[in-house]
């Protein structure tokens, strides 16, 4: 076993605890210039302005080096590439399962109402959200072929692992998928993200999909199109799914639809 591989389990043994060396460092690195900073603000207050006081200090420490917005990862680039197809399409009706709602699916609130599946309970309001509590490995109360238009982004990978209070199940990421395609209509369409790369698991992160993998249960179906997010963050296009397969932690984004049968 290499060092980097002990020093990896331990890093991520630390952060569990909360407890990031990383960013502890880094925020040491840069408390002189929150102190200079703080310095001269204190100098430059007259008495109408808001004064400076010890006791209400909250030093952010990292900011002042960063750029203006993050515009990548697979959550940025994901979220815009489902919500602008549906945004062309315009579909009657869509359902998501397990997406984020203050990302994904409050794009799509702009424009439409959506029905939301998730296993875990859910009871802020949300206008034009519709709330359906439900084991997204079965989809049960839904028929065959009968859904236009339904996303699952960024969360079949946790399914089965107890996580989030879900039954262990090894196979729940494979019934999921199956779930998906059945329910989908013919000419519907289905917009699917999941990490990518070399296949395994993480437990109890999540896991990372060959995207061959995913082609493969998903073989009743046809690929519209295929993009991804690649290891440094990048939005790739009509990219080739077999090139990712040796990723390290990308993700796939996947767009299918189901021909008649």
């Amino acid at each position: 076993m290499s060092l980097a591989h002990p020093a990896k389990l331990l890093r991520q043994a630390l952060s569990t605890l909360g407890l990031q060396p990383q960013r502890l460092a880094q925020n040491l690195l840069n408390l002189p210039h929150f102190l200079r900073t703080a310095r001269a603000y204190a100098k430059s207050t007259t008495p109408a302005d808001l004064p400076l006081r010890l006791r209400n200090l909250r030093p952010i420490l990292t900011e002042f080096a960063s750029e203006a917005g993050s515009a990548q990862g697979h959550y940025f680039h994901q979220d815009l590439w489902a919500a602008q197809l549906i945004f062309n399409l315009r579909p009657s009706s869509h359902i998501d399962v397990g997406s984020r709602l203050d990302g994904f699916v409050a794009h799509l609130l702009t424009f439409m109402p959506v029905d939301v599946i998730d296993i875990r309970p859910l009871t802020s309001p949300i206008t034009n959200l519709r709330f359906i509590q439900e084991d997204a490995t079965t989809l049960s109360r839904f028929h065959d072929n009968s859904i236009p238009s339904i996303s699952s982004l960024h969360a079949v990978e946790h399914f089965g692992l107890g996580r989030y209070s879900d039954p262990i199940d090894p196979a729940a990421s494979s019934k999921a998928m199956h779930a998906l395609a059945r329910v989908l209509q013919p000419n519907g369409q289905l917009y699917f993200s999941v990490p990518i790369g070399r296949q395994r698991l993480e437990f109890n992160a999540h896991r990372i999909f060959s995207p061959i993998t995913i082609l493969q249960h998903f073989s009743a179906l046809h690929l519209l199109s295929f993009s991804a997010v690649d290891d440094d963050g990048r939005f790739l296009q009509n990219a080739t799914p077999s090139d990712f397969t040796n990723a390290h932690y990308s993700c796939g984004l996947f767009h299918f639809t189901k021909p008649h049968q």
